[in-house]
């Protein structure tokens, strides 16, 4: 099973304030490594990384202002650049 269930907060549904890291970087990645798709994985996890190191599109509980989606759109966007 690849969830991503520790600090799940149930105060945060449905209000864009949740952090998509560990949903895209641990459940997803480990995931893709367990399908054997180990490339595109490691992809994910260098999008996520790269997002979080720039510190432009971070929600709330990284010091930032954006919401679930747009930090995860900015890590699709990083992502569909290193193809």
């Amino acid at each position: 099973m690849f969830e991503a269930a520790h600090g799940s907060t149930l105060s945060l549904k449905g209000l864009d304030k949740a952090n998509p890291t560990a949903l895209l970087l641990l459940s997803s990645a480990m995931m893709l490594d367990h399908l054997g798709e180990r490339e595109a994985a490691q992809r994910l996890r260098e999008a996520v990384v790269a997002v979080i190191r720039e510190g432009k599109t971070l929600t709330f509980d990284l010091d930032g202002t954006a919401g679930t989606c747009e930090m995860g759109r900015a890590i699709i966007e990083r992502l569909v650049r290193s193809c």
